[in-house]
Order: structure tokens, then sequence, then C-alpha cells
């Protein structure tokens, strides 16, 4: 079956292309929901129109998310959970715990099917990806570990020679000076 896209649909394809699809998906999901229409010749002759109107609205949405992501972009998320000796959890982290935690975390929505990740089983970091549309998707880290203990984060070491170094040198050497001066 020919269709063509009216909105864009992720893993197929962006409005206005043309695509041959399985019977089923075209017509049980696609067209009743709005996603499609059959590729007949008059549909066709829409496609410029359709292109238009989606690059219109494909800039729009990016406009928008574009701050959602700022705010996600580089978060860590804590989960405590109950977890066996061998760090495997009595249970999991859902991909809807995990979007319900970023949307109360960057105080906008975050609908469970932008995140992709599958159910998280094991304690430590993970890397979780929000596609919130095409262009934009930003990455975060979800931690895990067990309840009662406290998490182990992971900062950065300052690198040799760094400036927070090279502030405490003088102040230390000052002291040194100091101290080794006789009073008078």
């Amino acid at each position: 079956m020919k269709v063509l896209l009216i909105k864009d649909v992720y893993k197929l394809g962006h409005a206005g292309d043309i695509k041959k699809v399985a019977d089923g998906y075209g017509r049980n999901y696609l067209i009743p929901q709005g996603l499609a229409v059959m590729a007949t010749p008059a549909a066709i002759k829409q496609v410029d129109q359709i292109k238009k109107k989606a690059d219109l609205f494909r800039a729009q949405m990016n406009t928008e998310m574009s701050t959602l992501a700022e705010k996600i972009n580089g978060v860590t998320i804590l989960f405590a959970s109950k977890a066996g000796e061998t760090g495997k959890l009595y249970g999991s982290i859902t991909p809807q715990m995990v979007a319900d935690a970023i949307s109360e975390k960057a105080g906008a929505e975050v609908d469970r099917r932008q995140i992709e990740v599958q159910p998280i089983r094991t304690l430590g970091e993970h890397k979780v990806f929000a596609r919130l549309t095409a262009d934009i998707v930003p990455t975060f880290t979800v931690l895990v570990h067990r309840e009662g203990e406290k998490p182990v984060i992971e900062e950065e070491k300052p690198v040799a020679g760094s400036v927070e170094e090279a502030t405490a040198a003088p102040a230390e050497q000052e002291a040194a000076v100091a101290e080794s001066q006789p009073e008078a």
C-alpha cells in the first residue's frame, strides 16, 4: 500500500513523503491516526503544500523545544531502588518513571514515548535520550542506587594546572613566607 504522509512519522518519514507500507500498518494505524492518506493522484498533487506546511510546523516545534532541551541536557536524575547482591534491581525503572522525573525537574511535560531507554534493571549510571523532535535529542543521566545508601556521583576532577590550583598556590606560598619570617 502506498501512502502520502501528512505528518512526520518517527522511523518512517517526513510529511509529504510517499512511502510503501504494509497494508495493515497503513489501514489500521497511519490512516485512522491522521498521519497519512492513500497515495491517490489527487493526493499526490498536494505534496508541495503538505511539505511547506510541515516545514513551518517543524521549525516552530524546534524553537519551542530548544528551551526545554537546554533544561534537560546534562541533567542527572537519581532513583533509589531495592537491589540484590549482584546489582540487579527487584523491579525496574521504566520510561514512564524517567519521564515523570524529568518533567518535574524541567518544569515541562515530557511524554514517556519521547524517552528512548529500555527499562533499567541494574544499579549504576545510564545514559538516556529524550527525542523531543526529529532534530532535538537532549541527553541526560539516570543514576540508580540502592535504597538507604548514598548515591556515588562521579564528579569531574580538576586537571593539573587548572585555574583552581593556580589561584590556591599563591595564597599557600604567602602563608609559608609569613610563617618563616620572624615576628618583630
